[in-house]
């Protein structure tokens, strides 16, 4: 059996205020070296608990980095005051999300909505007339419910 997706999409039509970052939560760039096996890591744990997988590490580094869409510049990193990653949206160069995941410790506290308010404000800048991503139907209830709340809207299920 296969599972089933709803595509949802945020139109990327007024300009809104800068993302409001969670008080000791930055964004901070990419950079693979030093975060790629960190992105994996809270991936893999995400996943374990919010339903979807992810191949282990050296398959998914090698896919994910020899795929067109891939630019490690829509690799959007939030860390703590530490340094410390405590979330992470991974998107493609369509304007699409691949991977969304919050540290468990940073849950409900704003992080993941930043993070969307981020790659919506990278996505209009790019000229992008909206953001779309995918949520497994059955996926915790408030993966959607945060979806919503961002301003994304269900467009099919697949």
């Amino acid at each position: 059996m296969t599972a089933s997706f709803i595509t949802m999409r945020k139109l990327l039509q007024m300009q809104p205020g800068a993302p409001l970052w969670p008080e000791g939560v930055r964004v901070v760039s990419f950079i693979p070296e030093q975060h790629a096996e960190a992105v994996h890591q809270l991936l893999a744990r995400a996943y374990e608990t919010g339903g979807g997988h992810i191949a282990p590490f050296a398959l998914w580094w090698e896919e994910l980095k020899s795929d067109d869409e891939y630019d490690p510049a829509l690799v959007f990193l939030a860390t703590d005051g530490c340094g410390s990653l405590v979330g992470v949206a991974q998107c493609w160069t369509s304007a699409f999300i691949k991977d969304l995941a919050v540290a468990e410790g940073w849950r409900r506290h704003g992080v993941a909505t930043t993070l969307l308010q981020h790659a919506f404000d990278v996505f209009r800048m790019r000229g992008a007339p909206w953001v779309d991503l995918k949520v497994e139907v059955g996926n915790p209830s408030e993966a959607e419910c945060l979806y919503r709340k961002v301003g994304m809207t269900p467009m099919d299920v697949g």
